[in-house]
C-alpha cells in the first residue's frame, strides 16, 4: 500500500520557505505527500537535504515503502568491497528519509521505525566485515578454513540488539571471534587480522563524506574496553564475564543479539553467558547496582538537581527513557533466572512479560509502555532536525516552537504533556530504585543487647549489607515487638540472622518486598525449625514472590512436570541433583508456610508433603537410571519399580518425614546388562538402588532431599536392597512375617516401570486377600503392640505418636484390621471403613479411632513443623501454641492435654478389644 493511502498525521513547516522548496522539488507526488514533505523539510534542515539528494528515488519508494526498504537492504548485501563507503552512505540517506516520512506521517508504528533502522545497521555491518574478511583472505592474512568471516561475529548491544535503534543512533557493538576454530599457533595472526578488520569496519561506517555517514560505532561495551583490543577471542571474553563481570554488563546482555558474521557462533556464545546474565536465584541486589549506576550517569552528565523542562535530557534525565529501560531490565535480572519467559530483549515486551508474571502491576506496565513510546517519538523528532545524536529538549522557546510544529501540536500543549509524562515516569520508577530513608527506631531499648551482636555475624560483614539492613532494622524490630511474645520472636530472629552465610541478597529481597518482612517475623514467632531452615536455605524465599506461591496445590502430575523442567536445564548429573534439591526446597517451604498461615490444615499438609516426595522420587529415578546406564548399560530385563512404604505409601508425611522405600525388579531371564562395564542383574539393581538412595539423601551444595529407610524390604536389613519380582511374590506368600504383611497394607508404587508397578500391586492385593485371614494376625499384632509399648514410652504428655491409643498405636490397629479384612486401602480412614464392612470394627469404634487419629495427627504435623523435635509445649512460644490449638481445635493447653488423655484412653481400650496387647492405658 502506498504511503499516501496510510497518512494519519502531518507536521507543520516551521521554516515555510524551506518547506515550499522541498514541496516544489516533489511536484509529481500526490498533494498529501507534498504536504508531508513540506512539513518535514520545513522543520528539519537534515530532511530537507535528504529530499534534495534523493527526490528522484523517493517517487517510486513512497508507492511501496516496505518494498523499497527490502530492495535497499538487498542492494546493501550485494555491495562489493570498493563500493562500500559511498553506497552504504547512499543507503543510509534513503532509509533515513523513508523512515522519517513513514514515521512523521503515522504510517509506521514505533517498532517498524526502529526495526528498519536496526536492519540497515545489521546489513551494513555484515556486508562490511564479509568484504573485509574476503580481502584479507585474498591477501593471505586469513584462511577460509574457519568460515567466510574466519569465525568472527558482531554482537549488537543496547537498542540495536533489541531492534530499538533511535533515529540518529550510535550502534553499540562487541566484536568477537571463535578461537576454537583456529589452530593455537595461528591465533596471533588471526587475532591481528580481525582487529584490523574491526577498525576498518568502524572507519567505513563512521566516515563522514558525501554529506553523511552510515553509523557511528561504539565498541566500549566489550570486556575491559580500556585495555583490550576491539576484537576478542570468545574464550577470553567468557573468562572475563565469569570472573569479574558486573551488573551493568549483565543488563547489557539482556539485549545482546548476534547481528553479523558467524551468527550461529554468536548465538552459542550468548548461550554460554546465560548463567552469568540470568542468576538461578532472585537477584534483588541488582536494584542497588542499577540505582548506583543511574546516580553515576547523572553525576557524570550533570543531570542532577531540580527538574527543568528546557534542556531536559529525554534519555538520561528525570523520568526519561533510561529510567523505563532500567526499571524493566532490573526486574528482568531479578527474576529472569527463574522465569525464562522474562528473557526478552525489547523494553515494551519486557514490560508485558513482567506484568503477565505478576512482577509489575498491569496498569504500571501499560502506563510505562505508553510513556516510553511517547518519549521515543520526541527523541526521534529531536534527532531528525539535524541528524544529531541528541536527547536534550530545546533551551529556547524557538526550539520548542520548531519541535511542536514537527509533532503537529501547539508548543504549550507539548510543554504540558512532556512535563506530565516525565513526572509520571519518575513517580512510577523512583520508589523502586531509591528506597526511603530508614525510619528511626523507638528508644525503648527493645532487643538492644541482642542487636549488639548482629554486626559480628557473617551476613553483616560487608558495608553494603549493613547499609541495607540498617534501613530494614526499624521495621523488623517494630514487627517483632508486635508479636505475641516479642522476646521469643527476637531470639528466633537472632538465630535466623546468625545462620545466614551472607546478607546482601536476602536483605535486598526483604527491602523490595515488605510482606516478606512480616513473613519472617511470623516464622520466627511461631516456627523455630522453619526459621533455622530458612537461615540455611534463604533462597527458598524466592518462591514466595516468584510464580504462584499462594495458588492451589497443583498435584503430583504438575509437580512432576515442574521438576522435569528444572532438571532439563541442568547440564550434568550433579547439577541435576542440585536442581532437584533447589526445586524441592521451594515446594517444601511452600507447604510449611501454607500450613503455618492456616491456608491448609494438617491433613492437607500431609497429602502435599507426600505428593512432593512422590514427585521427587519419580522425577529423579529416570536421571539415576540414565547416569547408571551410561556406565553399565540399560537395565536388564523389564526394569524396576520403586515402592513407597509407610507414611509415603499412605500419602501422609510431615515436615521432617524420611522416606520408606523398597525396590523390586524383574530381569525377565536376562543375566546381565550390556554396557562398558556390564553387571549381573542382581548386582545391577542393587547398585542402582544404592545410587537412587544416594541421589535422594547425599548432602550436596544445595543440601539433601530426604533420609531414606529401606528396612521394610523383604528380610529387613539382612535382605538385598533390591528384590526380584518372583522372589518378592514368593517371600510374601511363603515366608513373610506378620509385620511385613502389615507394611504391605500401605505399599504404593511411586516410580519406575508402570507395567511392573501393576504386577507388584496385583501381588500385594493377592497376598493381602490370601494371607490376611489365614494367620493369627490378632495374636501377632498383640505381641508386636506389647513389645512396642515396652520399647518406647511417650516423651511427655504431648507426645502425639508414642503411647497407648496414640497415633502409632491407632495406625497399627488400622493396618491389622485391614490385613484381616484383606483390604486394598492404604489410608487410615479407608482401612477403618473396610474393617467396619468386614465386621471387625463397629461404626462407633471406627469413628472414635479416626477422631483420635485426627487429633494426634494435627498435633504431630504441627509439632514437626514447629520444632522438628518431640514436642515441648512450654518451648514453642505463643505463636507455636496458637498453631497447635488451631490444628487440634482446643481452647488452651490444659484442654488439649485433657482431650489427648480422653481420646487416647478410649482408643487404647478399643484397640485392646480388637487386637489385644499393649500397655495399660488407664
Amino acid at each position: 500500500m502506498s504511503l499516501a493511502a496510510r497518512l494519519t498525521r502531518c507536521p507543520q513547516p516551521y521554516d515555510g520557505d524551506r518547506g515550499e522548496e522541498a514541496r516544489a522539488r516533489c511536484g509529481e507526488l500526490a498533494p498529501e505527500l507534498r504536504d508531508l514533505i513540506a512539513g518535514a523539510a520545513g522543520c528539519s534542515p537534515y530532511l530537507a537535504g535528504l529530499v534534495q539528494a534523493e527526490h528522484d528515488w523517493l517517487g517510486e519508494a513512497v508507492e511501496d515503502p516496505e518494498g523499497a526498504l527490502e530492495s535497499e537492504l538487498s542492494r546493501v548485501a550485494a555491495l562489493e568491497h570498493d563500493d562500500l563507503g559511498p553506497e552504504l552512505r547512499r543507503a543510509k540517506r534513503r532509509v533515513a528519509l523513508l523512515v522519517a516520512l513513514c514515521d512523521l506521517g503515522g504510517a509506521w508504528e514505533l517498532e517498524e521505525v526502529t526495526g528498519a533502522l536496526t536492519r540497515l545497521a545489521d546489513a551494513a555491518v555484515d556486508v562490511t566485515i564479509r568484504r573485509l574478511c574476503a580481502r584479507a583472505m585474498e591477501r593471505g592474512k586469513l584462511t577460509d578454513q574457519a568460515g567466510e568471516t574466519a569465525g568472527m561475529v558482531v554482537l549488537a548491544m543496547g537498542k540495536g540488539g533489541a531492534y530499538e535503534l533511535n533515529y540518529s543512533s550510535d550502534i553499540d557493538l562487541i566484536c568477537l571471534f571463535d578461537d576454537e576454530r583456529h589452530a593455537p599457533e595461528d591465533l596471533p595472526e588471526v587475532r591481528s587480522a580481525l582487529v584490523k578488520i574491526t577498525r576498518e569496519m568502524c572507519r567505513i561506517l563512521s566516515d563522514s563524506r558525501d554529506g553523511g555517514y552510515v553509523f557511528r560505532t561504539d565498541l566500549r561495551l566489550r570486556p575491559d574496553a580500556s585495555v583490550t583490543p576491539p576484537c576478542l577471542p570468545m574464550a577470553m571474553a567468557e573468562s572475563y564475564y565469569e570472573s569479574v563481570g558486573r551488573t551493568w554488563e549483565r543488563a547489557a546482555y539482556i539485549k545482546a543479539r548476534a547481528a553479523a558474521g558467524e551468527i550461529e557462533a554468536g548465538e552459542r556464545f550468548i548461550e554460554t553467558l546465560r548463567p552469568f546474565v540470568w542468576r538461578k536465584h532472585l537477584d534483588f541486589a541488582a536494584i542497588q547496582d542499577a540505582h548506583d549506576m543511574r546516580l553515576r550517569i547523572r553525576d557524570h552528565k550533570g543531570l542532577g538537581g531540580p527538574f527543568r523542562l528546557p534542556g531536559h535530557d529525554m534519555k538520561l534525565g528525570r523520568g526519561g527513557i533510561r529510567e523505563i529501560e532500567f526499571f524493566t531490565q532490573t526486574r528482568q535480572l531479578i527474576a529472569g533466572g527463574r522465569d525464562p519467559d522474562l528473557r526478552v530483549r525489547g523494553t515494551e515486551e519486557g514490560l508485558v512479560r513482567l506484568a503477565e508474571a505478576g512482577w509489575v502491576p498491569k496498569e504500571t506496565a501499560e502506563a510505562l509502555s505508553t510513556h516510553y513510546r511517547a518519549h521515543r517519538e520526541v527523541e526521534h523528532r529531536l534527532q531528525m532536525i539535524n541528524d544529531q545524536q541528541t536527547h536534550s529538549l530545546p533551551k529556547e522557546s524557538e526550539g520548542f516552537d520548531r519541535l511542536a510544529a514537527f509533532m503537529g501540536i501547539e508548543a504549550e500543549t507539548l510543554r504540558r504533556t512532556l512535563t506530565e509524562r516525565l513526572e509520571a515516569v519518575h513517580e512510577l520508577t523512583e520508589d523502586f530504585f531509591a528506597p526511603d530513608d530508614a525510619p528511626e527506631e523507638t528508644g525503648d531499648g527493645f532487643g538492644a543487647e541482642t542487636a549488639d551482636r548482629w554486626m559480628s555475624y557473617p551476613a553483616l560483614r560487608s558495608p553494603r549489607a549493613v547499609e541495607i539492613f540498617n534501613r530494614l532494622r526499624p521495621q523488623i524490630m517494630g514487627k517483632l515487638k508486635e508479636s505475641a511474645r516479642p522476646e521469643e520472636a527476637l531470639a528466633q530472629f537472632d538465630g535466623f540472622l546468625r545462620g545466614l552465610p551472607a546478607g546482601v541478597q536476602i536483605f535486598s529481597l526483604f527491602e523490595a518486598n515488605p510482606p516478606l518482612q512480616q513473613l519472617i517475623v511470623d516464622i520466627c514467632a511461631t516456627a523455630p525449625a522453619l526459621a533455622q531452615y530458612l537461615s540455611r536455605n534463604a533462597s527458598v524465599l524466592d518462591a514466595v514472590i516468584a510464580g504462584e506461591f499462594f495458588a492451589p496445590w497443583p498435584g503430583v502430575s504438575a509437580l512432576r512436570e515442574g521438576l522435569d523442567e528444572a532438571i532439563a536445564e541442568a547440564e550434568d548429573y550433579e547439577t541435576k541433583l542440585d536442581a532437584a534439591r533447589r526445586w524441592a526446597k521451594d515446594w517444601h517451604f511452600r507447604v510449611g508456610v501454607h500450613h503455618l498461615r492456616g491456608l491448609i490444615d494438617a491433613d492437607e499438609a500431609g497429602q502435599e508433603y507426600a505428593d512432593l516426595a512422590e514427585a521427587v522420587v519419580a522425577g529423579l529415578y529416570p536421571c539415576v537410571v540414565e547416569e547408571f546406564a551410561a556406565k553399565h548399560g540399560a537395565p536388564p530385563g523389564r526394569g524396576a519399580v520403586v515402592i513407597g512404604m509407610g507414611s509415603l505409601g499412605a500419602s501422609r508425611l510431615n515436615a521432617t518425614s524420611d522416606l520408606d522405600l523398597i525396590v523390586i525388579y524383574d530381569p525377565d531371564g536376562v543375566d546381565s546388562s550390556e554396557g562398558r562395564r556390564p553387571l549381573a542383574a542382581r548386582a545391577y539393581y542393587a547398585r542402582l538402588t544404592q545410587a537412587l538412595v544416594t541421589a535422594l539423601s547425599a548432602p550436596m551444595a544445595e543440601g539433601r532431599l530426604y533420609e531414606v529407610d529401606m528396612r521394610l524390604r523383604p528380610s529387613g536389613r539382612s535382605g538385598p536392597v533390591a528384590t526380584q519380582l518372583s522372589a518378592f511374590a514368593r517371600y510374601q506368600r511363603e515366608e513373610a512375617w506378620t509385620w511385613e504383611h502389615l507394611a504391605l497394607t500401605r505399599a504404593r508404587p511411586v516410580a519406575g516401570s508402570e507395567a511392573l508397578a501393576r504386577e507388584v500391586e496385583k501381588v500385594r492385593c493377592e497376598v493381602l486377600a490370601e494371607r490376611g485371614g489365614t494367620r493369627d494376625v490378632a495374636a501377632d499384632v498383640a505381641e508386636m503392640r506389647r513389645r512396642l509399648a515396652e520399647a518406647k514410652s511417650p516423651r511427655g504428655a504431648f507426645d502425639a505418636k508414642t503411647g497407648p491409643g496414640r497415633l502409632q498405636d491407632i495406625e497399627l490397629c488400622a493396618q491389622a484390621v485391614a490385613l484381616r479384612a484383606g483390604s486394598e486401602e492404604r489410608r487410615l480412614r479407608g482401612q477403618l471403613g473396610d474393617a467396619v464392612a468386614a465386621g471387625l470394627l463397629s461404626e462407633s469404634d471406627s469413628e472414635a479411632l479416626y477422631g483420635a487419629a485426627a487429633l494426634f495427627w494435627g498435633l504431630q504435623a504441627s509439632s514437626r513443623l514447629l520444632t522438628g523435635e518431640p514436642l515441648d509445649l512450654d518451648a514453642v512460644g505463643a505463636g507455636g501454641l496458637g498453631l497447635i490449638l488451631r490444628e487440634t481445635g482446643m481452647a488452651d493447653a490444659d484442654a488439649l492435654r485433657s482431650e489427648m488423655e480422653r481420646r487416647g484412653t478410649a482408643a487404647s481400650e478399643i484397640i485392646g478389644r480388637v487386637i489385644g496387647g499393649g500397655a495399660d492405658a488407664g
